[in-house]
């Protein structure tokens, strides 16, 4: 929904033919430019980014960067074109909070392309309505298959065996697949969240009874060579992999990025967005642990992997591609994320394992080697997004995701939930409270910080570019005339 303030003198009366087809002009050039915003902010780009286009999106429209102001806000953005003299203002509503990187990266590379081109506004629109409308990349069922086995990958990297990943792998897809279907029949998200956690959980509760030992159904598994295949000597682990495909990644990295960014009240309001998600996903796996009756398998359970790099890095890039998927990555970009998954884990690893846990590594810590995993993908992809010619987030976001410590937030907040007044309850949520949360801001700045202190160097080619075609659209009468406006 668009709101429109117009306070120039005589438009209304008295005004010449040609200054009511500029008026008209300008209000075009106004749509178009909050309809890119509109686009990025719906397909949750982070603040800077969206700034960052929309700035070079009003400089193709004409519009001069001292007569023109953009506010971005989580559900609303506004923008005035102004002087002493006239004021246009437009707001336009964002609603979908959707993830879309094709979209992101189509933007990019349209906002530059016009410039370059010199597009029409005919041509401009043409290309905006087509990012904004076309059908994603992937279909329903190929993202859950996807994100099934991203969490299949999460597993791994929790110590589980092979066989354990494929039955978090099919609890994960018949639980993504039925949150889409809620989530298509429009009811609330939190409660579509909370479903499908639930039943996640529960499917892979059933798992149990063919690879744990001591029922009827794992006897005849033992009994049959040929079904030997389906026993599982981690047969707890799928419980703590099988929902976290609902693992809001990138609106807590966006709510870390808008923070560093001084983009505050955006941040915030992302973060309590996240919040509210996590706490639908542990209320859905609380209850299914109730209803199961093995809630200790979420304070004893070790986390701990003992696999070969090797394992890793394939269960790494299972993972980042499944989520790469989930956020509507451009299939081109794959081989990539997947190196870039492997890159990120194994170093992460590397940091954070050692001899204390029977592993090859410099024993640091998950919190160190989360900062240094993500960073070192972080500092290569600046190069490779130019490479390969895609924007930064695109490309990191995905291969960090696998390190985002779901487990531990879930533990955090499911012992709060289930505190029943015994000793150490407080220390094993707080514990798990704070360390998830560090890893989590570590991602975040691993992700941002190199990316904050190369962006002078790179913005100030991009700059400098960006004002000569300014300045050239400028010679060439380009630019909107607001004192042509009677």
């Amino acid at each position: 929904m668009d709101h429109i303030i117009d306070n120039c003198k005589g438009i209304n009366a008295g005004t010449t033919a040609h200054s009511r087809e500029t008026v008209h002009n300008i209000r075009r050039r106004m749509n178009l430019l909050l309809r890119t915003g509109q686009i990025l902010v719906d397909s949750s780009a982070d603040t800077s980014r969206i700034v960052r286009n929309m700035h070079r999106a009003a400089a193709f429209l004409g519009f001069k960067t001292e007569y023109i102001h953009i506010y971005v806000d989580y559900y609303m953005l506004t923008v005035s074109f102004s002087d002493e003299h006239h004021s246009f203002v437009q707001m336009r509503r964002c609603y979908k909070h959707g993830i879309d990187m094709a979209a992101i990266q189509d933007i990019s590379k349209l906002t530059w392309r016009a410039l370059r081109r010199d597009y029409s506004l005919d041509d401009y629109e043409n290309a905006l309505n087509w990012v904004g409308t076309r059908k994603r990349t992937y279909s329903d069922w190929a993202v859950a298959i996807c994100a099934g086995f991203a969490c299949g990958g999460f597993c791994i990297q929790f110590g589980c065996d092979w066989t354990a990943f494929f039955y978090a792998s099919i609890a994960a897809i018949l639980g993504n697949r039925l949150k889409m279907w809620l989530n298509a029949q429009g009811s609330n998200n939190y409660f579509d969240i909370a479903v499908a956690a639930f039943v996640s959980t529960i499917i892979a509760w059933l798992s149990t009874f063919i690879s744990v030992p001591g029922n009827a159904v794992n006897a005849f598994v033992s009994s049959t060579p040929w079904l030997s295949f389906l026993l599982s000597s981690t047969p707890w682990h799928p419980l703590m992999a099988c929902a976290l495909f609902i693992v809001p990644g990138v609106p807590l990295i966006n709510f870390v990025s808008d923070m560093l960014d001084n983009h505050i009240e955006t941040g915030l309001v992302r973060a309590t967005n996240t919040l509210l998600m996590i706490v639908a996903m542990s209320f859905g796996i609380a209850v299914a642990i109730k209803f199961c009756g093995i809630d200790n398998f979420v304070r004893t359970l070790s986390m701990t992997p003992h696999h070969t790099f090797i394992e890793y890095g394939i269960a790494a890039a299972i993972s980042a591609m499944g989520f790469a998927t989930i956020f509507n990555t451009p299939l081109r970009l794959q081989p990539w994320i997947a190196c870039g998954g492997i890159i990120a884990v194994c170093f992460r690893n590397f940091v954070n394992l050692g001899p204390s846990s029977g592993n090859i590594g410099l024993d640091y810590g998950p919190i160190i080697g989360t900062l240094c995993g993500s960073a070192l993908i972080s500092i290569i992809n600046i190069k490779m997004c130019h490479v390969i010619r895609t924007p930064h987030q695109c490309i990191t976001i995905p291969a960090v995701i696998p390190m985002v410590p779901g487990v531990l937030m879930y533990r955090a907040l499911y012992g709060f939930i289930d505190m029943q007044g015994v000793v150490g309850e407080v220390t094993f949520a707080t514990s798990n409270a704070i360390k998830g949360s560090l890893i989590l801001i570590m991602i975040a700045v691993g992700v941002d910080i190199p990316n904050v202190f190369m962006r002078k160097w790179v913005s100030m080619k991009h700059q400098k570019r960006l004002v000569n075609m300014v300045q050239n659209r400028e010679r060439c009468g380009k630019f909107v005339d607001i004192d042509k406006v009677e």
